[in-house]
């Protein structure tokens, strides 16, 4: 059975950067895709960035666009979602992911624990 463990996140002044980190194990099937969502506080939770693991082709919510950056290490099973610039309205958990599909498609059905991101003026 997939397993999704996060790791990153914590406090950071508008402007800075935070990386976060998942490890997915365990038998993913066919899933093909990891993603990345956010709940921010008055919000439901949204995709914010996705990448297709066997070609590498992301997709980025326009709210983060051209400020995170997700890459994957297929040799490490890892996932990584750079955060830069980083503004107040980016403060909330954030979510990885594995699922099937790719963009914003990315139908995702194993989840990690979330990791609280928080950005101050």
């Amino acid at each position: 059975q997939a397993q999704v463990l996060q790791s990153g996140g914590g406090s950071v002044q508008a402007g800075g950067s935070l990386t976060l980190s998942c490890v997915v194990s365990g038998y993913i099937g066919s899933r093909d895709c990891i993603a990345w969502h956010r709940q921010v506080q008055g919000k439901s939770r949204e995709g914010i960035a996705s990448i297709k693991t066997d070609d590498g082709i992301t997709w980025y919510h326009e709210a983060v666009q051209g400020r995170f950056t997700i890459s994957q290490d297929n040799a490490k099973n890892t996932n990584y979602l750079q955060m830069s610039s980083l503004k107040i309205e980016d403060t909330g958990i954030y979510y990885c992911a594995v699922g099937f599909g790719y963009g914003q498609s990315c139908a995702v059905d194993k989840w990690g624990q979330g990791t609280q991101v928080t950005v101050s003026s």
